[in-house]
């Protein structure tokens, strides 16, 4: 797929995509225009990108880490320092915090819809 197709089917930028490729992130082959051409597998990988972004890591720490969600998983240590260590731990504490906080709200959202939808049920007003 183009460009514009992995654009569309991810939601990110073209410039975005430019960018993550620029980084490494992601590989495009080239056709003799000069066209990038994504292979199918760029759009989960794309997905997998943005969450690690939105769960706050670095393109830095981004790169390293890709290998472990391939298929087969291919771990490398050799650029596993002790501060890249440190901060995958705060990284994955952080995140295991925000998942805590976002499972209360949700079970909390569930509540409140299970007591609405009784009280509409019973013909109450809510």
């Amino acid at each position: 797929m183009r460009i514009g197709e992995l654009s569309e089917r991810t939601g990110t930028p073209r410039r975005l995509l430019r960018y993550y490729e620029e980084q490494g992130l992601i590989v495009a082959d080239r056709l003799p225009n000069g066209y990038r051409v994504y292979d199918a597998s760029n759009v989960d990988r794309v997905m997998q990108i943005r969450g690690l972004l939105d769960a706050g890591l670095p393109t830095r720490i981004i790169k390293q880490i890709l290998p472990c969600l391939n298929k087969p998983r291919m771990i490398h240590f050799p650029d596993a320092t002790p501060e890249m260590l440190e901060t995958l731990e705060n990284e994955r504490d952080r995140m295991t915090d925000r998942i805590r906080c976002l499972t209360r709200n949700r079970d909390a959202v569930a509540e409140y819809l299970d007591v609405v939808r009784e009280k509409l049920a019973a013909g109450s007003p809510a």
